[in-house]
């Protein structure tokens, strides 16, 4: 039997991801704090998350955010959960991503 306390295997997460629409590989651990970061771990794929650390990137910059002040933490969070939950949360038809650079 499988030791509980051990790690879970790369790949052993799937999930139903809501940004495409299909079973995915799932993240590794929850990415957020409190019931946001859960939703995220059972419902983002990790395609999807490359998405949003770029969008992010985008955010910190266009907002010119500090990620250690809590105000720009909740404006984060507030455009993560639009992100993946709200109304941009479906891509465009057709639409095919970039590929990540190494």
């Amino acid at each position: 039997m499988a030791d509980p306390a051990a790690p879970p295997q790369p790949g052993s997460h799937m999930v139903t991801c809501v940004k495409f629409g299909k079973r995915m590989e799932g993240l590794d651990r929850v990415p957020w704090k409190g019931e946001l970061g859960q939703r995220l771990y059972d419902n983002v794929s990790k395609e999807a998350w490359k998405l949003w650390i770029e969008h992010s990137k985008m955010i910190m910059n266009e907002y010119r955010l500090n990620p250690l002040d809590p105000q720009s933490q909740k404006v984060m969070e507030e455009q993560l959960e639009q992100f993946f939950f709200g109304e941009g949360a479906k891509l465009p038809e057709g639409y095919i991503p970039q590929k990540a650079k190494s």
